[in-house]
């Protein structure tokens, strides 16, 4: 299914969504959806709600309000990779799966992400990239309908990332789950998502669709416009933060 085309299904929906810590709003009514196969980007100043929102959606935070409807198989990909070190990367990449041969399907996995070598190494032992890897191995594995990826590239050096990229692009391309990828990198944003969210004020204050193909570049003049106004949407001025 091609970017661009309609989608008639979505795969996550929020109406409402509130959630309250204490006497602070962290997310004030917020409405979402994510279409099927769709790639969405979020960003937002550091307590803003971006994670908050995604623990929601990823079942992780039940003490929200308002609507809050999945359709499907989640997965999460976090900022640290949470592999558990007294298990080779295979079985962590396999944990918590309970059909089947939990050790072919996490081979298999761990293949599509280059890492064939590695199934019998200890995490530890692991680069920053290879572990991050094998963290997408673990959502990959579960043949998720939604993938959440909070913040996955921001430890990673600058090459490490493009390479991260490229290869999440390809994920999402073969398998297609809807994505909501939560980051501070606007450039990131631009570069891999269809659809880039601002959240602001546990609101979303802005958006902006991306309709180019990919791979794209840097300095292509929609992506430079796209970048302006997203770090407008963020507070971010050339003189610098209003």
């Amino acid at each position: 299914m091609a970017e661009g085309l309609p989608v008639l299904t979505d795969v996550a929906r929020v109406r409402g969504l509130t959630r309250r810590f204490g006497e602070r709003t962290v997310l004030d009514g917020i409405d979402l959806s994510i279409a099927r196969g769709e790639f969405v980007a979020l960003l937002g100043r550091s307590g803003s709600g971006k994670s908050t929102l995604l623990r929601a959606l990823a079942g992780l935070d039940s003490a929200t309000e308002g609507d809050l409807t999945v359709d499907g198989t989640v997965s999460v990909a976090f900022q640290e990779p949470r592999l558990v070190p007294w298990k080779r990367v295979w079985a962590n990449v396999a944990l918590g799966l309970r059909s089947g041969d939990p050790r072919a399907a996490a081979e298999k996995a761990l293949a599509e992400v280059g890492l064939t070598e590695r199934g019998g190494a200890w995490p530890l032992t692991l680069s920053g990239g290879e572990a991050q890897r094998a963290s997408l191995a673990r959502a990959l594995v579960r043949e998720p309908d939604l993938m959440l990826l909070d913040e996955p590239f921001s430890a990673l050096d600058a090459l490490t990332r493009i390479t991260m990229h490229r290869l999440v692009l390809d994920l999402w391309e073969k398998h297609r789950p809807g994505i909501l990828l939560v980051t501070h990198d606007v450039d990131e944003a631009l570069l891999l998502a269809g659809r880039v969210l601002v959240l602001d004020d546990g609101r979303i204050a802005h958006e902006s669709r991306v309709d180019l193909p990919r791979p794209r570049h840097r300095d292509h003049p929609d992506l430079i416009s796209l970048r302006s106004t997203l770090l407008t949407a963020l507070g971010v001025t050339l003189e610098g933060t209003a």
